[in-house]
């Protein structure tokens, strides 16, 4: 079995990306024939069954100027896909080069299968509150996937979501979630360390650190997060408590964030150290003592997987995917999404240091149930089902 991947992300940080980096990774260490096609400018791992095709143009997206928009050279992607000879294609993204990959697949009689990553249409509502592009956006994925013979799901609430823009049941199938517990683990930083955090500005040592990763985005709801953090302050600093806010990562909320936070005159408690990678972002995770994430539209919350494989007791909300990789009260707590409701949950877990101590333990002995290695066996599994059901004599 030889897999045609394409993706419009690769190099960019997000979950994502990072899935797919881990599959070619996994499939190159154990020897599967499995090559990633891309078109991006930016830095994308150097190796062999990577092939990045530079794009002829890119542009911002409006709205969001940190991701770009694309125009894939679609004969020289095309040509390198037939040079390939796969027997499957996987088309990761809806994109201009997952649309080539679409086109590639049915233009050739290969079966076509695709992941359902994330809710475009939610996104597109909370990036821009308008019902007409929402149902532009729900219209196109609904066309984008109606050709696919399996669409992957990375957790329930996923499922549910495509079911909700269209997408059949019987054609759904779960993936098993995993990450890299090697990357992601407790490590040798002391939680609060000065000797970490004294080489970022702005972060005073001995203050309770709560974390979050991920796009600095309105659909991540972290508009929640602004208004409940000035409570979680002022109620921590009357229990002798200091705490404060790491973001890490950067989006168009940015600004509004900070400015808003300074408003409330707790903006000196926040500290926006934008995108970190590598080995400095796990650090960064076994570093803090709590992880915050507010988001509603993720499909799975692979940063809510990073944290809890570093140790870090997470508070998410009960709508989206992250809250299935947690367990409820032994992992992390599964909070409503309003800001009172966050203040109290923050406070409670700031005030109980035995209590994060007992979860960050169980956090980590959760995620060693979560190989990388594992999920992506599952992910090989589904492709070969494909291949036996609807082309057995090219598998």
């Amino acid at each position: 079995m030889r897999i045609a991947l394409f993706t419009d992300t690769l190099g960019d940080v997000n979950g994502v990306a990072r899935f797919v980096r881990g599959v070619a990774a996994e499939a190159l260490a154990s020897g599967r024939e499995l090559t990633v096609l891309t078109s991006t400018r930016t830095a994308v791992p150097i190796q062999a069954n990577i092939l990045n095709v530079p794009p002829t143009w890119a542009v911002p997206m409006p709205g969001y100027r940190q991701i770009e928009l694309v125009w894939a050279p679609r004969g020289r992607l095309l040509k390198a896909a037939a040079r390939l000879g796969p027997t499957v294609v996987h088309a990761s993204t809806p994109g201009p080069v997952g649309m080539l990959g679409r086109g590639f697949a049915r233009a050739n009689g290969l079966p076509l299968v695709g992941t359902y990553h994330t809710d475009f249409p939610a996104y597109v509502e909370h990036l821009f509150g308008n019902e007409g592009l929402t149902g532009l956006a729900g219209a196109f994925v609904r066309w984008f996937y109606r050709p696919f013979d399996m669409v992957l799901t990375r957790s329930g609430d996923c499922a549910n979501r495509a079911q909700g823009v269209g997408i059949p049941r019987q054609r759904l199938r779960a993936l098993r979630p995993g990450i890299d517990l090697g990357a992601f683990d407790v490590g040798e930083v002391e939680r609060g360390g000065a000797g970490f955090w004294g080489g970022y500005a702005g972060v005073r040592a001995g203050a309770v650190k709560c974390l979050y990763v991920g796009r600095v985005s309105v659909e991540k709801n972290l508009p929640l997060l602004a208004r409940a953090w000035p409570g979680i302050v002022r109620g921590a600093a009357g229990r002798g408590i200091d705490a404060q806010l790491i973001v890490v990562g950067d989006g168009p909320y940015l600004p509004t964030m900070r400015r808003e936070l300074a408003g409330t005159g707790v903006g000196a408690s926040a500290v926006f150290l934008g995108f970190r990678h590598g080995v400095e972002l796990a650090r960064l995770y076994r570093g803090a003592d709590l992880f915050l994430f507010p988001s509603c539209t993720d499909t799975l919350g692979q940063v809510v997987m990073e944290a809890q494989a570093s140790g870090l007791p997470v508070v998410v909300t009960p709508v989206g995917g992250p809250r299935e990789v947690i367990v409820q009260g032994r992992t992390g707590v599964v909070v409503p999404a309003n800001a009172q409701a966050w203040v109290e949950a923050v406070l409670r877990l700031l005030g109980d240091a035995d209590r994060r101590a007992e979860m960050s333990l169980a956090a980590r002995e959760w995620m060693l149930q979560h190989t990388f290695e594992a999920s992506f066996e599952d992910f090989w599994a589904a492709h070969r089902e494909v291949c036996d059901r609807i082309a057995p004599a090219t598998s």
